[in-house]
């Protein structure tokens, strides 16, 4: 089978986005949630009843109730609500020592259970992706003291804390900030976030107000890294042009033909450019602004 390779001239289209939510009890994680595009929310908290604006919900008991999803059940959705992350593992691990004893001991994880932990809760994010939907992983916020820092991190169990950090393409907090709930994408010294779409923070509005709203977000943050792939190739495709053009060069007539268009190219461009007049045994005048041939002794 051909290795597919994508080429740097070609842009990535991204179609879907996972999100990381994570804030303390009680800022509306699962409200936000609800307002993204046509949501399915999966309650492994059993909390989705305090939501303002609940939206179709599972309401998970055990691992099983999630693990034989099939496309067909989430076909009118193209969000999929994990709430919360943490209490996802949980109901994971409790089956993984049920279908395997020696994978538990005490009812927590050995070493080798934690890496199936990991393993099968990558494969399933895996699954929902494979399937077209946007994933939102939503966590409590865990406070860690750091000296006299407060220090916030997901309070998420085990090594797939790390998978979740992998993940996301995006990781925003939720904060009170004067009486206002904002959505913060920014990472700080001492908090985690991911901000792809370079985004202010974000005032929440009420789901009365606004009930799109994180639906809204979430296609900002892909038109954004949209948008940089397809500047990219554009700016790959220029070089590609510039490097073909360059090695026809040979002359100081050549590359002085060239200098006033090349100013207006990438710097890869003018680097590219000014290497290969070297290597042609040129130097650039700097009085003059143009290239000479070498003088012979």
């Amino acid at each position: 089978m051909a290795l597919r390779i994508t080429r740097s001239s070609d842009p990535i289209k991204v179609d879907r986005l996972n999100l990381c939510l994570y804030g303390p009890p009680g800022v509306g994680k699962t409200s936000l949630a609800f307002t993204a595009a046509a949501p399915l929310l999966l309650d492994f908290d059993q909390g989705a009843h305090r939501a303002a604006n609940r939206k179709d919900t599972v309401r998970v008991s055990t691992w099983e109730d999630v693990a034989g999803m099939k496309a067909e059940d989430l076909e009118p959705y193209s969000t999929i609500v994990v709430d919360t992350a943490g209490r996802a593992l949980d109901q994971l691990t409790a089956d993984i020592i049920r279908r395997n004893p020696k994978a538990g001991r005490g009812g927590a994880l050995t070493l080798q259970g934690y890496g199936t932990l990991k393993a099968e809760f990558v494969a399933w994010l895996k699954m929902l992706n494979t399937l077209g939907k946007d994933v939102i992983l939503i966590a409590h916020m865990d406070e860690q003291r750091n000296g006299d820092e407060i220090v916030e991190r997901l309070d998420v169990q085990g090594g797939s804390k790390g998978e979740i950090y992998k993940a996301a393409d995006a990781m925003g907090r939720l904060v009170i900030r004067e009486g206002k709930r904002l959505l913060n994408f920014s990472p700080t010294d001492a908090a985690f976030g991911k901000n792809p779409g370079q985004l202010e923070p974000l005032e929440i509005p009420h789901p009365d107000r606004d009930p799109e709203f994180l639906g809204k977000v979430v296609q900002s943050i892909k038109d954004k890294l949209n948008a940089l792939t397809e500047e990219q190739a554009s700016a790959q495709q220029v070089l590609v042009q510039w490097r073909e053009r360059i090695a026809g060069m040979g002359s100081a007539d050549d590359f002085n033909g060239a200098l006033a268009e090349v100013k207006l190219a990438p710097k890869a461009a003018q680097a590219m450019l000014a290497d290969a007049a070297k290597v042609n045994g040129l130097t650039f005048d700097a009085k003059a602004k143009k290239y000479t041939e070498a003088v012979a002794a």
